[in-house]
This record gives structure tokens, C-alpha cells and sequence, in this order.
């Protein structure tokens, strides 16, 4: 019951990450720079919103979007960035399909425990890799567009991303170590098969216990 309830919160917090990671992926508000210094940008109103898709120009009047088309002329890290992300996103939906098919309230046919156990590991392993790459994207991205222009703030798509990569994390690893087989079961069945082959042996001792008083 204990595992059972386990690998349903693992579930629920690994599908809520994925969506943030898809809202992560899907908008442009990563950070928020600025070309010249903070001061002059502030004395302006003006401020760059950038993302994986699009820079936008942020000001009172005013939010214009240019899309990143050239892709062979973008920065190393926002390629990266594009690519781990999409692929996080599309591992996502398998991974939930798989822990949520090994569920205990989820019958397909006949089958074993030990193959849902085998399913939700194989679950909360791809929901791990998905972490792995919101981490690498959330955590390179900021760094990257540092570097490149003056980084003022992060956007609410990189605080999105944040969540749902340690949502992943959390419920990957809840996941992959509840639905482990546990040694319990070896064990009672070893006492069961053991319980059962005492009593045939009982019966010869017990004869040649008998002989040897006789004698």
C-alpha cells in the first residue's frame, strides 16, 4: 500500500514537471537583458525578453517579437538549449504512459507484478533523463545569455522550467525506487516452499529414529 501510494505521487508530481516543462519550452520570457547598461535601460523603458524561439522588446507602449529563424547563426547554448527541451517535452509522454499503465488500479490482462515493476522503472527512468535535460537547459541558458548581453532578471518561462525539471527529479526518483522489486516477496515465498517440503522429510527421520531404538 505503502509503494502503491508512492509511485501515485511520483506520478502526479512527474506529470505536473512535464507540463512545466512544456510551458518552459513553448514560451519566450527565458530572461529578461538589456543592451546597454541597467540605468539607461531602466531611464528608456526598454527591456529584451529572450527565449528559445524569439527576442522580444518589452517597454510600457510596446511588445514586439522577432523570431530566431537562422538557426546555423544562433549561439551555441540556445541550440542546445532548443534541442534538449524538445526532447524533454517528447519524453515526457511516454514516460507518463508507462508508470501510469504499471499502476496497481491498472489491469492489462493477466500479467505478472514483475512486469509493472519492470514498466514503472523503465517510467521513472526516461522522467529522470527528462530532468536531466531541463536541468542542463534551465541552468546553461541563464549563463549563456549573460555572458552574451547584460542579464537583468529570469522570466517566468525559466522559473516554469525550474519547477517542473525538480518536479521530475522528485517523482523520477519516487518512481524508479518504490516500484524496485523487494526482497519480502523472495522471502516469504522461500518460507512457503520451505513450510511445504518439511513434512515430507519428517517422515523418514522419524522411521529411522524408530529402527535404531528397536535395535
Amino acid at each position: 500500500m505503502a509503494n502503491t501510494c508512492l509511485q501515485f505521487t511520483g506520478f502526479v508530481m512527474s506529470f505536473l514537471g512535464w507540463i512545466g516543462l512544456i510551458i518552459a519550452t513553448a514560451t519566450n520570457e527565458w530572461v529578461v537583458t538589456c543592451k546597454y547598461n541597467m540605468n539607461t535601460c531602466k531611464k528608456m523603458d526598454e527591456l529584451e525578453a529572450k527565449g528559445l524561439w524569439a527576442d522580444c522588446v518589452i517597454s510600457t507602449a510596446l511588445y514586439h517579437c522577432i523570431t530566431l529563424t537562422q538557426i546555423l547563426e544562433l549561439p551555441a547554448y540556445i541550440q542546445t538549449s532548443r534541442a534538449l527541451m524538445v526532447t524533454a517535452s517528447i519524453l515526457g509522454l511516454p514516460a507518463v504512459a508507462l508508470v501510469l499503465m504499471s499502476m496497481s488500479c491498472i489491469n492489462l490482462g493477466s500479467e505478472p507484478e514483475s512486469a509493472k515493476n519492470k514498466r514503472s522503472v523503465l517510467g521513472g527512468t526516461i522522467i529522470l533523463l527528462t530532468a536531466f535535460c531541463g536541468v542542463v537547459s534551465t541552468v546553461w541558458f541563464p549563463i549563456g545569455a549573460h555572458h552574451e548581453k547584460g542579464l537583468m532578471s529570469f522570466g517566468f518561462s525559466l522559473y516554469s522550467g525550474w519547477v517542473g525539471t525538480a518536479l521530475c527529479l522528485l517523482g523520477g526518483c519516487m518512481i524508479t525506487c518504490c516500484s524496485a522489486d523487494t526482497p519480502a516477496t523472495y522471502t516469504e515465498n522461500n518460507r512457503f516452499y520451505y513450510s511445504k517440503q518439511g513434512p515430507a522429510h519428517s517422515g523418514p527421520a522419524s522411521t529411522n529414529h524408530a529402527k535404531s531404538a528397536h535395535v
